[in-house]
């Protein structure tokens, strides 16, 4: 087992500017030449995109509600094999979680699985001495909670960085940088938070740009690099995740590093040419070679929500996964016998989508054929009959609009309908969220029954197709992978 370099950026709450430091950190830090694993505590889809763009390495999530406990160490390394350092944005406040439940999926507990140096960054807009007492309350409120350094944001002018340094001498915890106010790396919002990165390509990599350059300004890059040194052996215990191991029924491998087992190569592009290469890494249980069958995932600027390692088990599982944008590819991938539509924003590119005929015919045509179809969130929406009134496949007898409240927040689930995913009572632990409303009619089967907030039944299963509002991670039960490439074959 290889120690990690790693620090978790965390604040008192939302809004305080972690996701500014830590793209900004990862940033400085690529530049300076190390390859930098980026991770982000909970189920956000969006903050990943800027941490990838930033490092140019697949963005992860670290959630200890979805996956559980267990599996974040193990998440965690699996991502940061070969790396000199990660980084991990936090979500909400420092102890924030899941709610009713404590500490669970807080970045205090994340924190605390990796033993993980914690940089608290604070807004410090408002406030001089009173900073002092803010942070000495954090860094007190758990002991097993290593708040190792600040980092200070939206400071007004050289006399307000005094006062704040001044106060924070009689706290004991370093500034380990400070921040000005700067307009330029503000990042566009909206109903769901941050604009996706594959909406604004070209204005993201201006900002993360800019927050690299003031993060390499404003703080102490080698004293944040020493203090991620000094973090205790990788705590993943039995290792490294391998997609492999998982979804031949085991969590971890080998050595905990798993150096000599390759991994699964990147989902192809439709017309790249670039293939998952075969081997421990991309063949599986539902075959390897030319015979590996083809599962179509949706991408583009309407689908940008999707788990890394959703690909990786498809891949291990068997299957050739291949990227396709319903908003400009007009066929699905040749050979498709599978389709993962996931979550994003198809309430905004509902016209493109709609427009595209083709695509949707070929979507209902697949569907009909009773091919495996999982489809999340926005897949959901898209599998309808319409969206605000636009047309859109009409694989499932339901309406799709706008709402104006938003459902947000972890969720309990059992699976009371056999589907191309999980078998009746599978039960697992999602995530919700998402400001629109589906009116169903009739022909299908509802997916899930929920437990929590209250118990109600949610989604659509019929021939293959699975459709639900519910985004699951898959690496808290890989053999919905291996079922969903076994179902391709029949």
């Amino acid at each position: 087992m290889v120690t990690i370099p790693r620090l978790v950026i965390a604040a008192p709450a939302s809004g305080s500017g972690k996701t500014t430091v830590a793209t900004g950190l990862m940033a400085a830090f690529t530049r300076r030449g190390l390859a930098v694993s980026p991770h982000k505590v909970g189920p956000d889809y969006i903050d990943p995109g800027y941490h990838s763009l930033a490092t140019g390495r697949a963005g992860r999530n670290l959630d200890a509600y979805m996956c559980g406990p267990e599996l974040v160490a193990p998440l965690f390394a699996h991502g940061a094999r070969g790396c000199d350092l990660a980084i991990v944005e936090g979500v909400m406040g420092l102890y924030d979680g899941a709610s009713g439940q404590g500490e669970l999926a807080s970045t205090a507990h994340v924190a605390k699985l990796l033993q993980a140096p914690v940089v608290l960054v604070v807004d410090a807009s408002s406030q001089s001495r009173s900073v002092a007492a803010l942070v000495h309350g954090f860094a007190s409120w758990d002991p097993e909670v290593r708040i190792s350094g600040v980092i200070l944001n939206k400071v007004g002018s050289d006399r307000h960085e005094m006062l704040l340094r001044d106060a924070l001498d009689e706290s004991g915890v370093p500034v380990l940088g400070v921040l000005r106010r700067a307009e330029q790396v503000a990042t566009p919002s909206r109903h769901l938070g941050l604009v996706p990165v594959a909406e604004r390509r070209g204005d993201a990599v201006a900002a993360v740009a800019a927050m690299g350059a003031q993060v390499s300004d404003g703080c102490d890059l080698d004293a944040l690099m020493a203090l991620a040194r000094s973090a205790p052996r990788s705590p993943a215990g039995s290792g490294a995740w391998h997609p492999m191991a998982a979804v031949r029924g085991a969590v971890g491998g080998g050595d905990g590093c798993d150096a000599a087992v390759p991994l699964p190569g990147p989902a192809r592009n439709r017309g790249s040419g670039a293939r998952t290469p075969d081997g421990p890494g991309g063949g599986g249980p539902a075959g390897s070679g030319r015979g590996r069958p083809v599962v179509a995932v949706a991408g583009g600027p309407a689908f940008t929500f999707s788990y890394a390692e959703h690909g990786e088990l498809l891949a291990a599982a068997g299957a050739e996964v291949v990227t396709f944008d319903p908003l400009r590819d007009v066929a699905l991938p040749e050979g498709t016998r599978g389709l993962v539509i996931g979550g994003g924003f198809p309430e905004v590119y509902a016209p493109e989508l709609s427009a595209n005929e083709p695509l949707r015919k070929a979507v209902a045509d697949l569907a009909a054929a009773g091919a495996p179809v999982a489809a999340e969130c926005a897949g959901l929406l898209y599998l309808s009959r319409s969206l605000d009134g636009l047309p859109m496949c009409g694989v499932l007898d339901a309406e799709g609009r706008m709402s104006k409240r938003l459902t947000l927040g972890y969720r309990e689930a059992v699976a009371i309908t056999d589907s191309a995913l999980a078998a009746v009572g599978t039960r697992l632990r999602g995530h919700e969220f998402h400001r629109t409303v589906l009116e169903p009619g009739a022909g299908s089967a509802p997916a899930w029954g929920m437990h929590l907030p209250e118990r109600r039944v949610e989604g659509f299963v019929q021939q293959g197709v699975h459709a639900s509002y519910l985004h699951t991670h898959w690496a808290s039960a890989p053999g919905i992978a291996r079922r969903f490439v076994e179902r391709t074959a029949r």
